[in-house]
């Protein structure tokens, strides 16, 4: 078998307790057969429009000598080094592709000035701008994200008097505004399938093109995939898929968390793509499952609580000392491509067991919604409740900063979290300065004692983003952002990258704290390199 999954101890009892009935509806054959209905009338409108992801590999096995022999065309002129500008599944896809496959790409899914400003000058040891393509994704063709860092490149190609039509490959929807507008510049352009969402298109165009044009084996990602299209497909008890969605979504009372950890496999990177996947299907009508990314020696592996259920990536889920030391747990082996596959139907298939949409995301406009309205009206910042060694904090519950102290607010924060929530940190930084800031996660997790989530944003908008607006009403908020003199100009718009990430923080904690009512303490890092070390501290 190409994908192996095992569960022991109370996962187990769920898991036989449920599978019958997923047997018995046929799910797995319906997914396979585009079966629409699956997922209820009122969701039927949309899933009809959604399921191109099951023919993905036979759709786009066509794309990889296209690839190729785009890939053989730069190398030959000496464009060797990828970037991507990609959001949510646009960039996680191709991510985990990469580094399992251990080939450069260069990942820009921020509005960080300095972010942006890193993907476009490059290492001058590994390849600069010269040696630079860039791979432009977007399904809607209208990502303000992905836009913005189109428009600062080409502004950059042409600084250099290199034509960016040389220089920049566009994966989009057919007939988007971004497919239209790159056609009419003359762009080199590969369409998506537009019957397969985001988050769903690992194994499309937006997976392929931006893994390929690095170097990874994306034939070879297809064959993995395709070896397990017939077990996913079987209404039977051994089906892994319908094993997996049963495992994470089945019992009563069910846990609604999902602690996701790799221990000793050779994919790197996976829990993100999961994450991305699950949240953003799942999380909506006040239910769903949330994803914790976890490595082996975090806080709620000890100790899970009820509301946690551990899903543990290996390489050989079937070694035995493996079930003595992880019982109540499910783990899971397999190829990347076999786990693309998997992890996509089993979601489809919890999505059903929840009685949700698997495949709308009802809530992930409202904070875009928000950004564009900052980015229009210009209003002041709000005045922080207080600053504390550089720090600025600003609550939405002046209760909240009752203490003067960072320490105080966060302990004040943890204290607001009902029975069964979490906690989501949301870091609006560059984090290539700053990649000790995942770190907090590992504090807060002790220090709360509850289930934390770390996100850099803005690109979590397009995947947790959903869960925390639309999912169960129990999590509360860190947002981290920081003050920093970097700026770049977005050609053709009358905001900055600046002004454009700080948009985009204040939207959303307006969104949570004021449309949806949940507690949203914001610290803004005057002198990020500092203190940085602060908020270490006062999260202790």
């Amino acid at each position: 078998m190409s994908f192996e999954i095992h569960v022991t101890g109370h996962v187990k009892s769920v898991v036989d307790e449920t599978l019958p009935g997923l047997v018995a509806d046929l799910v797995a054959s319906g997914i396979t057969a585009g079966d629409a209905s699956l997922w209820g009338a009122d969701a039927e409108p949309e899933a009809s429009q959604r399921l191109g992801w099951v023919q993905a590999v036979s759709v786009s096995r066509p794309l990889v000598a296209e690839i190729e022999a785009l890939r053989a065309d730069l190398v030959a002129r000496g464009v060797t080094r990828v970037v991507l500008a990609g959001m949510g599944g646009s960039s996680l896809a191709p991510e985990v592709i990469t580094r399992t496959s251990g080939v450069p790409l260069v990942i820009l899914d921020s509005t960080s000035p300095g972010q942006v400003l890193a993907a476009i000058d490059g290492d001058p040891e590994a390849g600069g701008l010269t040696q630079t393509v860039l791979v432009v994704a977007s399904k809607s063709g209208s990502t303000v994200e992905t836009d913005s860092a189109k428009r600062a490149f080409e502004a950059a190609f042409r600084d250099l008097g290199i034509d960016p039509a040389e220089r920049i490959v566009v994966v989009t929807d057919p007939g988007s505004p971004l497919d239209e507008s790159a056609r009419a510049d003359g762009y080199r352009v590969f369409n998506a399938d537009p019957t397969v969402g985001g988050r769903y298109s690992a194994l499309t165009a937006f997976g392929l093109v931006p893994a390929g044009l690095a170097g990874a084996d994306i034939s070879e990602i297809l064959d993995e995939a395709d070896a397990t299209l017939l077990e996913v497909a079987i209404d039977s008890p051994d089906n892994p898929a319908l094993v997996l969605a049963a495992a994470i979504a089945g019992g009563s009372p069910r846990r609604d968390k999902m602690g996701l950890i790799t221990d000793g496999t050779h994919i790197a990177g996976l829990p993100d793509w999961i994450e991305q996947l699950v949240a953003e299907s799942t999380g909506k009508e006040g239910t769903g499952i949330l994803p914790v990314v976890l490595l082996p020696v975090s806080p709620e592996v000890d100790e899970p609580g009820d509301d946690l259920q551990i899903v543990r990536i290996v390489d050989e889920a079937d070694e035995f000392h493996l079930f003595e030391r992880h019982v109540g747990e499910v783990l899971i082996s397999g190829s990347l491509g076999a786990q693309f596959v998997v992890w996509e139907y089993a979601t489809a298939i919890a999505g059903r067991m929840l009685g949700i949409n698997p495949f709308d995301q009802p809530d992930v406009e409202s904070a875009k919604t928000a950004a564009r309205g900052l980015l229009e009206a210009r209003p002041e910042a709000s005045a922080p409740a207080f600053v504390a060694e550089g720090v600025e904090v600003r609550v939405s519950d002046p209760a909240l900063a009752a203490s003067g102290t960072v320490a105080g607010v966060l302990d004040a924060l943890w204290a607001s979290v009902p029975d069964g929530g979490y906690v989501a940190i949301q870091a609006y930084v560059n984090r290539l300065e700053l990649p000790q800031l995942q770190g907090l996660r590992e504090m807060v997790a002790a220090d709360s004692g509850t289930p934390t989530t770390f996100g850099w944003g803005p690109r979590f908008l397009h995947s947790t983003g959903q869960y925390h607006k639309g999912g169960p009403a129990n999590g509360v908020f860190l947002q981290i952002l920081e003050r920093t003199d970097v700026d770049l100009e977005i050609p053709g718009r009358p905001f900055t990258f600046s002004q454009l990430i700080e948009a985009q923080a204040a939207g959303d904690a307006d969104v949570l704290a004021n449309g949806h009512g949940r507690p949203v303490v914001s610290l803004t890092l005057t002198d990020p390199q500092i203190e940085v070390l602060s908020l270490f501290e006062a999260a202790q």
